[in-house]
Parts: structure tokens; C-alpha cells; sequence
């Protein structure tokens, strides 16, 4: 079980590799070299979680139509080959921009969302593989060897970006894209050798429409709470991802080789958080771990939109080490706690709203940091006072929800769910 572990993690990695070229090198390039909006940019980055409710209808179709015997294993490395594809075109659709940006836009839609679209096919392919590999027990175990290879991906990914575009020219970094890409593609392949065995007949997949997701929402105070707290949490932690590079190439000065560094910074805190958050986890409270991660990270925001203000390279690289930590902390607590609000009969229904919240956070925090860093640079003609604005909501959200965290309990949001008339209302759906 630890190789199949193992080979997960490889794909798991190798997906996330091909992000970080383009949430943490090029994004940086194309607001601050190639001084194209921040908001087309964010939309650009954004396109993964745009098209994140068609996972649903990728896990159910996998179910129910194998090839060659295989329910996963085709849908991922068809996946991953749209994500390397994509992040080995992103540089040039990027440099096409100054040249025609009309061109550069329509192209850099196919391309982004080839990347999305590979994202998504391949990361519920291989989470749904993980959960029927893994076993009702030893899922957790799993996920948390996906995710620790997947930092450490992150983190090694970032590290050799920063080596191979040391000095910063166009030909470096589409060379580093195409060397990312290649390696990514790798990793993965050597992944899906003989991991899931053929499957003898299709399976009839457990399918929720978004009509039953708004009802188990709506129909449950704590899951109401639980929805917005999500949405708020991951807006603040996950927005600043295309914004904190260029941020520091502006304030700082900082080179491209520089910036890219940032992400190795943040990966390991978080790695390290990551790993106290599992040895506290059952010895602590999973609220009390998560509102100390939650505090970490609203401190590391609030030093971060201080550094520009006062332009202290110091202050802002203690700013991203709270935000590393703090993510790491809010991240294992709140995966479990999220875990624990979920009813034995609804599994699937409510991990699906959780999912759907995550998306929209991600989608909402990019796009809306974009587009509030491009409003306030106009009106003010500072483009730092336009991410120290965005940091600041950042902050404030935060501080929003570490606010409603105190009224979240798994408890009472059970209690209520099996009480609720929406549940046998779902089932009578499912089985019509």
C-alpha cells in the first residue's frame, strides 16, 4: 500500500508542478515585465477553478464508462496531458500579448483553458483513485502522503525555476516552462504504471445535483456557517497566490529569480505547519489549531500590506513566513474539521458543497484581487497601494472568519442534518 501511496503522490505532485510556473513565475512576468492587467491575469490563473463544478460530471462519467477496463487511469493522464500542454504554451501565448493582444487573448483562453480543463479532469480522476485505493480507514493516511510530496514538489519546483531563469530572459523561461512540463509529465506516467487494477463491470456512481447541494446548505444553520466561513477563509488565503509576487517585484524591486523564490519560502513554512498540525491533531482542539492557523495567516497579511507601505523587503518576507505557517496550520485543521461535517447517509453531498465553496472562493479571490489592485492603482496611479488595498481585505476577511469559526460546531450541525427533511428528499431524488 505505501508504493500506491507513493505513486499517488507522484501524480499529485506532477499536477501541481504545472501550477506553479504559471500561479508563481508567470504570473509576475505578465504584471510586472509585460504590464498586462492584474485582472485578465487573475481571470488567466483562474480558469482551473471557473470550470471546477464539471468535476462532478467527470467522477460520474468515469464511473459509469471505463476504458480498457480502467475507470481513472485514461481521464488522468488525459488530464495531465492538457496541464503540461498548457503550461509549456502559457509563455508564449504570454509574450504574444504585446504583440497583438486581441490574438494573444483569444489564444491565451485556449491555452489557460486547456490547463483548467486538465486540472480538473485530472484531480478528481485521482482523488476518487486515492479514496477507492485507500479504503474507508486509510484514507487519511493517504492524503496526508499526497500532500506532503505535493509541497515538497511545490517547493523544489520553485527552487529550480528560480535557478533556470537566473539571468531573466523570454528563451530562459520558456525553456524552464518546457524542462517543468517534461518533468511533470514524468513523474506522472511513472505514477499511473500498474497503479488501478481493471475494473470487471461499471459501477453506478452516487450523483448530486447543485439543486441538492443549495439544500443541504440552506437547510442547516451550521452548514450555512460552515459555507460562508470556507468561502471567506480560502477567498483571504488562496487570493493573494497571483498577487504576491508582482507585489514584491514593484514594492522591492525584487528580480523574477527573486519572486519565484517567495514560493519555496511559503511551501516550506507551510510543509512545517503541515507536520505540527498532524501531531497536534487529536491532542488539540480541531477549531483551536485551525483559529491559530487562522490568526498566523491574518498576521502574515497584515505585515505583508505594512511591508509596502513602509518598503521593508524584512518585514515582508516575515509577513510570508506567518502566511506559510498559518496556511498550514488552518489547512490540516480544517480539512479534518470539514471531514466531521458530513453525515454518514450524505457523504458525497456535502463533501460536493464544500467543494463547490472552495471553488468559489478561489475563483471569487483571484479575480476580485485583480480587479481591486488594478482600480486602486488607476485611481491613485500607486500600483503598491493597490495590493496593500488588496492585503488588507485580505486581513479583514480573515478576522471575519476567525469571528464566525467560535459559532461552528460538527455536533450540532450532525444533529441537524439528520432531522432534516431535505436529506430524504435528496434520496428519493437519487433514486429516480
Amino acid at each position: 500500500m505505501l508504493l500506491k501511496r507513493l505513486q499517488l503522490g507522484l501524480i499529485h505532485s506532477a499536477v501541481a508542478m504545472t501550477l506553479v510556473p504559471i500561479n508563481s513565475t508567470l504570473n509576475r512576468v505578465m504584471i510586472k515585465e509585460l504590464a498586462l492587467s492584474a485582472t485578465l491575469v487573475a481571470v488567466l490563473a483562474s480558469l482551473p477553478y471557473l470550470f471546477s463544478p464539471i468535476q462532478v460530471a467527470i467522477g460520474s462519467y468515469s464511473d459509469r464508462h471505463p476504458l480498457f477496463g480502467l475507470r481513472r487511469t485514461p481521464y488522468i493522464l488525459l488530464g495531465l496531458l492538457f496541464c503540461v500542454g498548457g503550461v509549456i504554451l502559457s509563455p508564449q501565448v504570454a509574450y504574444l500579448f504585446s504583440q497583438d493582444w486581441w490574438l494573444g487573448l483569444a489564444l491565451g483562453v485556449r491555452v489557460f483553458g486547456a490547463w483548467g480543463m486538465g486540472f480538473n479532469f485530472a484531480s478528481v480522476s485521482y482523488l476518487a483513485l486515492a479514496s477507492e485505493i485507500s479504503g474507508e480507514k486509510g484514507r487519511g493516511r493517504t492524503i496526508a502522503v499526497m500532500f506532503f510530496m505535493m509541497i515538497i514538489g511545490i517547493i523544489l519546483t520553485a527552487l529550480s525555476l528560480a535557478h533556470m531563469i537566473d539571468p531573466y530572459t523570454p528563451e530562459a523561461l520558456q525553456r524552464a516552462f518546457q524542462i517543468v512540463g517534461g518533468m511533470a509529465l514524468i513523474l506522472g506516467l511513472l505514477g499511473l504504471i500498474g497503479l488501478e487494477k481493471r475494473a470487471e463491470k461499471a459501477s453506478r456512481a452516487e450523483h448530486y445535483t447543485l439543486r441538492q447541494m443549495a439544500q443541504a446548505i440552506l437547510g442547516n444553520p451550521q452548514a450555512r456557517i460552515f459555507f460562508v466561513y470556507l468561502w471567506l477563509l480560502l477567498i483571504a488565503l488562496l487570493g493573494q497566490d497571483v498577487l504576491l509576487e508582482p507585489f514584491a517585484g514593484e514594492a522591492f524591486g525584487l528580480s523574477v529569480q527573486a519572486t519565484t523564490r517567495i514560493t519555496s519560502i511559503w511551501g516550506g513554512c507551510m510543509l512545517v505547519a503541515l507536520s505540527i498540525g498532524g501531531i497536534l491533531e487529536g491532542r488539540a482542539s480541531k477549531r483551536k489549531i485551525a483559529q491559530a492557523g487562522n490568526l498566523g495567516a491574518l498576521l502574515g497579511f497584515v505585515l505583508i500590506a505594512f511591508s509596502g507601505i513602509i518598503a521593508s523587503p524584512l518585514v515582508f518576507y516575515a509577513g510570508v513566513v506567518l502566511l506559510g505557517l498559518g496556511t498550514g496550520l488552518s489547512t490540516v485543521a480544517n480539512l479534518s474539521l470539514m471531514l466531521d461535517m458530513t453525515t454518514s447517509a450524505s457523504v458525497g453531498l456535502f463533501i460536493g458543497a464544500w467543494g463547490v465553496s472552495n471553488a468559489l472562493s478561489r475563483l471569487s479571490g483571484s479575480v476580485l484581487g485583480g480587479a481591486i489592485r488594478d482600480i486602486v492603482a488607476q485611481l491613485t496611479h500607486s500600483s503598491v497601494l493597490g495590493y496593500v488595498i488588496v492585503f488588507g481585505i485580505e486581513a479583514g476577511l480573515m478576522l471575519i472568519a476567525i469571528s464566525m469559526l467560535r459559532r461552528i460546531d460538527p455536533s450540532d450541525f450532525r444533529r441537524q442534518a439528520e432531522q432534516a427533511p431535505f436529506i430524504e428528499a435528496a434520496a428519493m431524488v437519487a433514486e429516480n
